[in-house]
């Protein structure tokens, strides 16, 4: 099947409240623009250098979804034109987002990454340490961000009950923190493998690349 039949599939399975995000990282820009010529707008890459080179590349209305870990350092590099960035996991990198936003005169849209996983290899705060940053005063003086939801990455294993169980656990987290900030909207979970699964346990947003784009060469 071509990218696009394997866009459409996807997109037909979908509930209407649920957003697509194309997971395009490693892949090339003509893979990237077959989908967007089906209307797809939406593109989540990993690394902020190959985000910047495809943002130059291709056309100026896509929405840029961070979706890898972020380093501090680099935040500066795609601060003038990323959308959403999902895994925001203490207030020192929202800080910085805050500062390199302000530079530009822009409002960035941001998700609390909870950890769900039993991994250490994932990142992420506990929903108290989200709770607590929500109600802070130096959270309430960044005006150049904006927290708009949750994002969380449940354990790499073939164990369906315990993925559910951690999909779960995002979505009650996800009610906690909307009782403090009613305007979150966003349960950003679930992956090629169980986007359908993550779909029933609440999640808003699913991140789908290798069944869009067919499997990754990382060489």
């Amino acid at each position: 099947m071509s990218i696009k039949d394997n866009l459409n599939n996807i997109k037909s399975t979908l509930p209407a409240h649920v957003t697509l995000v194309a997971v395009s990282k490693t892949k090339p820009v003509s893979d990237l623009m077959e989908t967007y010529n089906v209307g797809q707008r939406i593109f989540g890459e990993n690394k902020i250098q190959e985000m910047a080179e495809k943002h130059e590349q291709m056309p100026k209305d896509i929405e840029w979804h961070m979706i890898g870990h972020v380093q501090r350092n680099k935040v500066k590099y795609m601060a003038e034109f990323v959308s959403l960035i999902h895994g925001v996991e203490s207030f020192k990198l929202l800080n910085e987002i805050n500062k390199q936003a302000k530079k530009y005169d822009r409002i960035i849209d941001c998700l609390l990454q909870i950890k769900i996983a039993e991994e250490d290899s994932k990142f992420g705060m506990s929903a108290s340490d989200a709770s607590t940053l929500l109600q802070s005063d130096e959270f309430s003086e960044l005006k150049n961000i904006k927290v708009v939801g949750v994002m969380g990455m449940a354990t790499f294993t073939d164990n369906m009950a315990q993925v559910e169980n951690e999909f779960k656990s995002l979505k009650h987290t996800f009610t906690e923190l909307k009782a403090i900030n009613p305007k979150l909207k966003t349960v950003s979970t679930g992956m090629s493998g169980d986007y359908q699964l993550a779909i029933d346990c609440g999640s808003t947003m699913v991140r789908v690349g290798s069944s869009i784009f067919g499997t990754r060469n990382y060489n």
